[in-house]
């Protein structure tokens, strides 16, 4: 099966609606913009559009069926995950896989999400969300009073930080990198510059996490269409091409805000390496590390890139908060990461901005944040989830 699906399928078009808060403006609002702009991107009419995969549902949205009698569609193929970071990679990979088995056509992954209109509900003790959760591998533990996320991202970086002797200062290398990358993007939320001195200066959400390590929280929307390799060839766009998958791990090695070895809740402390084994993605695409042009991950707190880079082998355990200093995930830098700002800057929508960001890289579309002849480039996430796109 991987062999035979890799290059197979292809991201048609893509499209955001705008980011901010706004207050009167629902999920279902936004994803509409959304979906109409990837429409437009890929020269598609509606009708073309015969499957979902929706990380819209609650807590933050709406339902697949009320998206498809909204937008009047026609559905043969659909799948739901909730409106979580984690369920990025796997909601796209279902649709490539669901395009390849012949379920769809044409599938419309989207994202839509109004933090703005769920204050109040998420991160507190009206969180059902986050208590339903009860510890496991889950970044939430209710049991020891962690109801939000920026818990378990700051109990995993804290815990890096003692075994490695990394620093703040050196992590800041990561919001400031993406920053710098949102200013050169219209639609990003963040627009002002970010130094080493204020992000030091930033009041602790949660210690050692300081504000700036953690991303917005905004409004908005994303969709991206997915088909056959061979469709998407007649598509308004160049196709990019999805060249190779793997899922998203669990198990007792596993936290979902920390790599493998780094000794938290049942973890074992090791300085894991990852085996080919532990990254078929490389082997399914027929690339490694080093053709990887950009790297995209979700970014909702700056510890969980140094986390990717270790796990997917671009550096050593506890390597990774010196190998991101003078720039290398920068544009213009060696490996480019969250080129559109990522959650840290741009805004927040799951990751999949992130993706967008990903299909214009390749296909050229980027202006003064092109990635000079960007052929490779690989959505990857600290729980192990990746797809590695080509043009």
């Amino acid at each position: 099966m991987p062999a035979e699906i890799a290059g197979r399928t292809a991201v048609v078009g893509v499209g955001v609606s705008r980011f901010g808060t706004f207050a009167d403006e629902s999920p279902l609002r936004l994803a509409t913009e959304a979906f109409k702009a990837a429409l437009a991107d890929a020269g598609l009419a509606k009708d073309a559009v015969d499957g979902l995969a929706l990380n819209i549902g609650w807590p933050l949205g709406v339902d697949y069926d009320r998206f498809a009698e909204a937008l009047g569609l026609d559905v043969r193929f659909a799948y739901q995950a909730w409106t979580h970071g984690r369920f990025v990679g796997p909601t796209l990979q279902h649709a490539a896989m669901a395009v390849h088995a012949g379920l769809a056509r044409c599938i419309a992954c989207v994202c839509g999400v109004s933090f703005t209109q769920q204050r109040g509900l998420l991160g507190g003790p009206g969180d059902y969300e986050g208590t339903r959760e009860e510890g496991g591998t889950h970044e939430e533990n209710p049991v020891y009073g962690m109801t939000a996320p920026a818990a378990g991202a700051a109990l995993s970086c804290q815990r890096y930080f003692a075994l490695y002797g990394a620093t703040s200062a050196q992590l800041a290398a990561v919001p400031i990198a993406f920053r710098k990358h949102a200013l050169l993007n219209p639609q990003a939320i963040m627009r002002e510059p970010l130094t080493l001195e204020a992000h030091q200066r930033s009041r602790y959400i949660i210690e050692p996490l300081h504000l700036y390590d953690c991303c917005v929280i905004s409004d908005g929307a994303a969709v991206v269409l997915v088909t056959t390799a061979e469709r998407a060839r007649d598509g308004a766009r160049p196709p990019v091409l999805i060249a190779g998958m793997q899922g998203m791990r669990a198990g007792r090695e596993e936290f979902l805000f920390a790599p493998p070895g780094l000794g938290i809740h049942q973890q074992r402390t090791s300085r894991h390496r990852p085996t080919p084994d532990d990254l078929p993605v490389y082997r399914m695409a027929g690339v490694s590390q080093r053709d990887v042009d950009a790297l995209y991950t979700y970014d909702a707190f700056s510890p969980l890139v140094l986390f990717v880079l270790e796990r997917f082998g671009f550096c050593g355990p506890g390597e990774a908060a010196a190998w991101i200093q003078g720039g290398r995930i920068e544009l213009g830098g060696e490996l480019p990461m969250n080129t559109s700002g990522g959650l840290l800057s741009e805004a927040h929508v799951s990751g999949w901005n992130s993706l967008v960001e990903l299909v214009r890289q390749l296909r050229g579309e980027c202006g003064p944040r092109q990635i000079p002849d960007a052929r490779v480039a690989q959505w990857a996430t600290c729980w192990g989830d990746s797809i590695i796109f080509r043009r």
